[in-house]
């Protein structure tokens, strides 16, 4: 996304190559990396922290965030499952899966992920009626 903006191409170029790029707090150098839905971006040089979301046609945007923004992110529950030695075990959108999740937790609902830690800090119940995104292809927003 920041290489198809002409005011942050060489810029980014440069960061990222310096380690000074982070993706969701870990540093990336590749320019190449696919970020997705609801990645943080940080640029240690600069101070700036971004999140991606989708704009109204359906493309990723660059959304500017404050830094206490960029310690968390959002993420969609799409499974839970009992484990071996009957471990809980609870899987997000982008396939990061946390053990031990809050038995409160159910399918469906949005939690959020300290990204320094890894651990669940907040969670929003699920409920008819209550606005959404869908995550299922980016042309359904």
């Amino acid at each position: 996304v920041f290489t198809n903006t002409i005011v942050f191409q060489v810029d980014f170029i440069s960061a990222a190559t310096h380690n000074n790029v982070q993706i969701d707090g870990d540093i990336h150098t590749d320019i190449t990396y696919s970020a997705g839905f609801i990645y943080v971006i940080s640029i240690d040089k600069t101070g700036e922290n971004f999140r991606l979301t989708y704009e109204t046609k359906g493309r990723l945007a660059v959304h500017r965030i404050t830094p206490e923004e960029a310690k968390y992110k959002l993420c969609k529950v799409r499974k839970i499952f009992v484990g071996t030695k009957g471990i809980p075990h609870l899987v997000t959108h982008y396939a990061h899966t946390i053990r031990y999740p809050d038995p409160l937790i159910k399918m469906n609902d949005t939690i959020q992920i300290d990204l320094e830690t890894g651990n669940i800090t907040d969670f929003i119940k699920s409920d008819t009626g209550q606005q959404t995104m869908d995550l299922s292809s980016p042309w359904k927003v």
